[in-house]
Protein backbone atom coordinates (compact mmCIF):
# COMPACT_ATOMS: atom_id res chain seq x y z
CA UNK A 1 0.00 0.00 0.00
CA UNK A 2 1.28 3.06 -0.87
CA UNK A 3 1.08 5.90 1.77
CA UNK A 4 0.13 9.41 0.68
CA UNK A 5 1.63 12.11 3.00
CA UNK A 6 -0.13 15.67 2.38
CA UNK A 7 1.82 18.67 2.83
CA UNK A 8 0.53 21.23 5.40
CA UNK A 9 -0.26 24.57 3.51
CA UNK A 10 1.75 27.07 5.09
CA UNK A 11 0.86 31.04 5.20
CA UNK A 12 2.62 33.38 3.11
CA UNK A 13 4.30 36.71 4.86
CA UNK A 14 2.81 40.21 2.70
CA UNK A 15 6.47 40.48 1.36
CA UNK A 16 6.37 36.63 -0.18
CA UNK A 17 2.92 37.06 -1.08
CA UNK A 18 3.77 40.51 -3.32
CA UNK A 19 6.78 38.90 -4.79
CA UNK A 20 4.48 35.97 -5.74
CA UNK A 21 1.77 37.88 -7.39
CA UNK A 22 4.86 40.06 -9.20
CA UNK A 23 6.39 36.69 -10.83
CA UNK A 24 3.15 35.20 -11.62
CA UNK A 25 2.24 38.47 -13.62
CA UNK A 26 5.97 38.05 -15.24
CA UNK A 27 4.94 34.54 -16.62
CA UNK A 28 1.25 35.55 -17.68
CA UNK A 29 2.95 38.49 -19.59
CA UNK A 30 5.59 35.93 -21.02
CA UNK A 31 3.67 35.66 -24.25
CA UNK A 32 3.38 39.53 -24.58
CA UNK A 33 6.72 40.40 -23.70
CA UNK A 34 8.16 37.64 -26.73
CA UNK A 35 5.51 39.48 -29.50
CA UNK A 36 6.93 42.47 -28.80
CA UNK A 37 10.30 41.54 -28.91
CA UNK A 38 9.55 39.50 -32.26
CA UNK A 39 8.10 42.68 -33.58
CA UNK A 40 10.89 44.61 -33.55
CA UNK A 41 12.93 42.11 -34.56
CA UNK A 42 10.82 41.61 -37.80
CA UNK A 43 10.22 45.34 -38.15
CA UNK A 44 13.82 46.34 -37.66
CA UNK A 45 15.15 43.08 -39.56
CA UNK A 46 17.57 42.29 -37.27
CA UNK A 47 17.73 38.95 -38.21
CA UNK A 48 19.80 39.85 -41.49
CA UNK A 49 22.85 39.41 -40.08
CA UNK A 50 22.08 35.36 -39.98
CA UNK A 51 19.07 35.16 -41.89
CA UNK A 52 17.66 35.91 -45.37
CA UNK A 53 14.20 35.84 -44.30
CA UNK A 54 12.23 36.22 -40.81
CA UNK A 55 10.99 32.97 -41.59
CA UNK A 56 13.73 30.94 -41.86
CA UNK A 57 14.97 32.94 -38.47
CA UNK A 58 11.81 32.32 -36.63
CA UNK A 59 12.25 28.74 -37.41
CA UNK A 60 16.37 28.24 -36.66
CA UNK A 61 16.09 30.33 -33.58
CA UNK A 62 12.67 29.69 -31.96
CA UNK A 63 11.86 26.34 -33.63
CA UNK A 64 8.15 27.72 -34.58
CA UNK A 65 6.52 29.09 -37.83
CA UNK A 66 6.19 32.51 -39.42
CA UNK A 67 3.05 32.00 -38.41
CA UNK A 68 3.58 31.42 -34.61
CA UNK A 69 5.52 34.44 -34.55
CA UNK A 70 2.87 36.70 -36.26
CA UNK A 71 0.36 35.34 -33.68
CA UNK A 72 2.41 36.46 -31.03
CA UNK A 73 2.85 39.54 -32.48
CA UNK A 74 -0.32 40.05 -33.07
CA UNK A 75 -1.48 38.95 -29.56
CA UNK A 76 0.57 41.62 -27.97
CA UNK A 77 -1.19 44.51 -29.82
CA UNK A 78 -4.26 43.33 -27.83
CA UNK A 79 -2.92 42.92 -25.15
CA UNK A 80 -1.65 46.01 -25.37
CA UNK A 81 -5.23 47.79 -25.95
CA UNK A 82 -6.50 45.61 -23.61
CA UNK A 83 -4.33 46.84 -20.67
CA UNK A 84 -4.08 50.80 -21.99
CA UNK A 85 -7.93 51.41 -22.70
CA UNK A 86 -9.40 50.72 -19.56
CA UNK A 87 -10.31 46.91 -20.53
CA UNK A 88 -8.90 45.37 -17.33
CA UNK A 89 -11.69 43.43 -14.70
CA UNK A 90 -10.49 43.16 -11.18
CA UNK A 91 -11.90 40.12 -9.09
CA UNK A 92 -11.95 41.04 -5.46
CA UNK A 93 -10.04 39.05 -3.12
CA UNK A 94 -10.53 39.24 0.41
CA UNK A 95 -6.56 38.20 0.36
CA UNK A 96 -4.79 39.25 -1.88
CA UNK A 97 -6.77 42.67 -2.24
CA UNK A 98 -7.79 43.39 -6.36
CA UNK A 99 -6.71 41.19 -9.14
CA UNK A 100 -6.77 42.48 -13.03
CA UNK A 101 -7.64 39.57 -15.22
CA UNK A 102 -6.06 39.75 -18.29
CA UNK A 103 -5.53 37.09 -21.23
CA UNK A 104 -2.58 34.74 -19.75
CA UNK A 105 -1.53 33.09 -23.33
CA UNK A 106 -1.65 33.99 -27.12
CA UNK A 107 -4.42 31.38 -27.27
CA UNK A 108 -6.99 33.05 -25.93
CA UNK A 109 -6.52 36.32 -27.55
CA UNK A 110 -6.11 34.71 -31.00
CA UNK A 111 -9.68 35.00 -31.69
CA UNK A 112 -9.73 38.96 -30.38
CA UNK A 113 -7.24 40.14 -33.48
CA UNK A 114 -10.29 39.83 -35.61
CA UNK A 115 -11.74 42.61 -33.96
CA UNK A 116 -11.68 46.48 -33.52
CA UNK A 117 -10.18 47.51 -30.38
CA UNK A 118 -13.62 48.63 -28.79
CA UNK A 119 -14.96 45.38 -29.41
CA UNK A 120 -11.68 43.33 -28.24
CA UNK A 121 -12.52 45.49 -25.35
CA UNK A 122 -16.50 44.30 -25.06
CA UNK A 123 -15.76 40.71 -25.56
CA UNK A 124 -13.00 40.20 -23.13
CA UNK A 125 -15.17 41.59 -20.20
CA UNK A 126 -17.88 39.25 -21.56
CA UNK A 127 -15.76 36.33 -21.47
CA UNK A 128 -14.79 37.04 -18.13
CA UNK A 129 -18.34 36.91 -17.11
CA UNK A 130 -19.44 33.75 -19.52
CA UNK A 131 -16.46 32.00 -17.21
CA UNK A 132 -17.98 33.40 -13.33
CA UNK A 133 -15.80 35.88 -13.13
CA UNK A 134 -12.68 34.09 -13.83
CA UNK A 135 -9.72 33.49 -16.82
CA UNK A 136 -11.72 32.61 -19.18
CA UNK A 137 -10.76 30.08 -21.45
CA UNK A 138 -9.82 30.02 -25.43
CA UNK A 139 -12.76 28.49 -26.35
CA UNK A 140 -14.96 30.93 -24.67
CA UNK A 141 -13.53 33.80 -26.19
CA UNK A 142 -14.09 32.07 -29.78
CA UNK A 143 -17.67 31.84 -29.27
CA UNK A 144 -18.11 34.82 -28.16
CA UNK A 145 -16.46 36.29 -31.22
CA UNK A 146 -18.33 34.26 -33.64
CA UNK A 147 -21.75 35.49 -32.30
CA UNK A 148 -20.14 39.20 -32.20
CA UNK A 149 -18.89 38.56 -35.88
CA UNK A 150 -22.12 36.78 -36.98
CA UNK A 151 -24.37 39.80 -35.36
CA UNK A 152 -22.16 42.78 -36.77
CA UNK A 153 -21.01 41.24 -40.08
CA UNK A 154 -17.81 43.17 -39.65
CA UNK A 155 -16.70 44.97 -42.26
CA UNK A 156 -14.28 43.25 -44.93
CA UNK A 157 -10.70 43.43 -43.16
CA UNK A 158 -8.37 42.87 -46.26
CA UNK A 159 -6.51 45.65 -48.41
CA UNK A 160 -5.73 45.87 -51.90
CA UNK A 161 -2.52 43.85 -52.84
CA UNK A 162 -2.65 42.27 -49.47
CA UNK A 163 -1.25 38.44 -49.43
CA UNK A 164 -3.21 35.78 -48.24
CA UNK A 165 -4.01 32.13 -48.35
CA UNK A 166 -7.04 29.85 -49.23
CA UNK A 167 -9.05 28.76 -45.83
CA UNK A 168 -11.31 26.13 -48.71
CA UNK A 169 -13.87 24.85 -45.59
CA UNK A 170 -16.59 23.81 -47.72
CA UNK A 171 -16.14 25.81 -50.68
CA UNK A 172 -15.94 23.47 -53.66
CA UNK A 173 -14.51 26.54 -56.12
CA UNK A 174 -11.46 26.34 -54.20
CA UNK A 175 -11.56 22.60 -54.66
CA UNK A 176 -7.73 22.00 -55.02
CA UNK A 177 -6.42 24.92 -53.61
CA UNK A 178 -5.97 24.49 -50.09
CA UNK A 179 -2.77 26.18 -49.09
CA UNK A 180 -2.41 28.19 -52.26
CA UNK A 181 -1.52 32.15 -51.84
CA UNK A 182 -3.01 34.92 -53.23
CA UNK A 183 -3.21 38.55 -54.18
CA UNK A 184 -5.54 40.71 -52.72
CA UNK A 185 -6.71 42.54 -56.47
CA UNK A 186 -9.71 43.96 -55.57
CA UNK A 187 -12.12 44.53 -51.93
CA UNK A 188 -15.61 44.03 -52.41
CA UNK A 189 -18.05 44.06 -49.16
CA UNK A 190 -17.57 41.02 -48.08
CA UNK A 191 -15.87 39.14 -50.40
CA UNK A 192 -12.45 39.52 -52.55
CA UNK A 193 -11.45 39.07 -55.85
CA UNK A 194 -7.77 37.43 -55.61
CA UNK A 195 -5.11 36.51 -58.20
CA UNK A 196 -3.93 32.81 -58.51
CA UNK A 197 -1.27 31.29 -60.16
CA UNK A 198 -3.86 29.85 -62.18
CA UNK A 199 -6.44 33.03 -62.91
CA UNK A 200 -8.89 35.17 -60.62
CA UNK A 201 -11.49 34.32 -58.25
CA UNK A 202 -14.03 35.63 -55.98
CA UNK A 203 -14.28 34.44 -52.40
CA UNK A 204 -16.08 35.27 -49.33
CA UNK A 205 -13.39 36.58 -46.33
CA UNK A 206 -13.89 33.66 -44.36
CA UNK A 207 -12.14 31.67 -47.00
CA UNK A 208 -9.01 33.83 -47.22
CA UNK A 209 -6.25 34.37 -44.16
CA UNK A 210 -3.84 36.92 -44.39
CA UNK A 211 -0.33 35.77 -44.25
CA UNK A 212 0.79 39.24 -42.40
CA UNK A 213 3.64 39.41 -44.38
CA UNK A 214 5.78 43.28 -44.36
CA UNK A 215 5.66 45.26 -47.63
CA UNK A 216 8.76 44.19 -48.52
CA UNK A 217 7.43 40.38 -48.77
CA UNK A 218 4.13 41.83 -50.54
CA UNK A 219 6.39 43.54 -53.35
CA UNK A 220 8.10 40.36 -53.87
CA UNK A 221 5.09 37.90 -53.86
CA UNK A 222 3.61 41.03 -56.40
CA UNK A 223 6.73 40.52 -58.99
CA UNK A 224 6.30 36.83 -58.85
CA UNK A 225 2.42 36.91 -59.15
CA UNK A 226 3.53 38.90 -62.45
CA UNK A 227 5.76 36.38 -64.19
CA UNK A 228 3.52 33.38 -63.27
CA UNK A 229 0.40 35.81 -64.94
CA UNK A 230 2.67 36.51 -67.80
CA UNK A 231 3.44 32.73 -68.56
CA UNK A 232 -0.05 31.79 -67.94
CA UNK A 233 -1.14 34.33 -70.61
CA UNK A 234 1.98 33.63 -72.53
CA UNK A 235 -0.44 30.51 -74.84
CA UNK A 236 -0.74 26.91 -74.25
CA UNK A 237 1.53 25.95 -71.46
CA UNK A 238 2.74 22.00 -71.31
CA UNK A 239 1.74 20.14 -68.27
CA UNK A 240 5.34 20.04 -66.59
CA UNK A 241 4.93 24.23 -67.02
CA UNK A 242 2.26 23.55 -65.47
CA UNK A 243 3.12 21.81 -62.61
CA UNK A 244 6.02 24.17 -61.73
CA UNK A 245 3.60 27.26 -61.57
CA UNK A 246 0.81 25.29 -59.70
CA UNK A 247 4.22 24.72 -57.38
CA UNK A 248 5.50 28.47 -56.92
CA UNK A 249 1.61 29.04 -56.26
CA UNK A 250 2.07 26.81 -52.90
CA UNK A 251 5.03 27.99 -51.43
CA UNK A 252 4.72 29.33 -47.76
CA UNK A 253 7.57 31.94 -48.15
CA UNK A 254 8.05 35.47 -49.71
CA UNK A 255 11.01 34.29 -51.89
CA UNK A 256 12.42 31.59 -54.11
CA UNK A 257 15.15 29.28 -53.50
CA UNK A 258 17.86 29.60 -56.24
CA UNK A 259 16.33 26.52 -57.99
CA UNK A 260 12.79 28.01 -58.63
CA UNK A 261 14.29 31.26 -59.74
CA UNK A 262 16.57 29.05 -62.29
CA UNK A 263 13.46 27.09 -63.13
CA UNK A 264 11.23 29.60 -63.34
CA UNK A 265 13.77 31.64 -65.65
CA UNK A 266 14.12 28.42 -67.93
CA UNK A 267 10.18 28.86 -68.65
CA UNK A 268 10.27 32.24 -68.93
CA UNK A 269 13.23 31.68 -71.74
CA UNK A 270 11.07 29.01 -73.35
CA UNK A 271 8.21 31.01 -74.13
CA UNK A 272 10.29 33.89 -74.83
CA UNK A 273 9.33 36.15 -72.00
CA UNK A 274 12.75 38.45 -72.36
CA UNK A 275 13.39 40.60 -69.16
CA UNK A 276 12.44 43.59 -70.92
CA UNK A 277 8.65 42.17 -71.04
CA UNK A 278 9.17 41.74 -67.29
Amino acid sequence: MITVVTVPLEELSEDEQRRREHLERQVEKAFYLAGLALQELRDKRLYRSSHKTFEEYCRDRFGHSRQKSNYLIAAAGVFDNLTTNGCQICQEDLTTNSLQILPTNERQIRPLTKLEPNQQCEVWQRAVEEAGGRMPSGRIVQDIVQRVMERTKLPNPYRLGEVCQFIVKDNPDLRGKSGCWCIVSQVNEFSCNVMVWDGEYTVKVEHLKSFDYSDADCEQMHKLSLRITKLRNSGKLEDVAKANLKHLGEVKRPYLTPLEEKLLEVLEQEYRLLPMDM
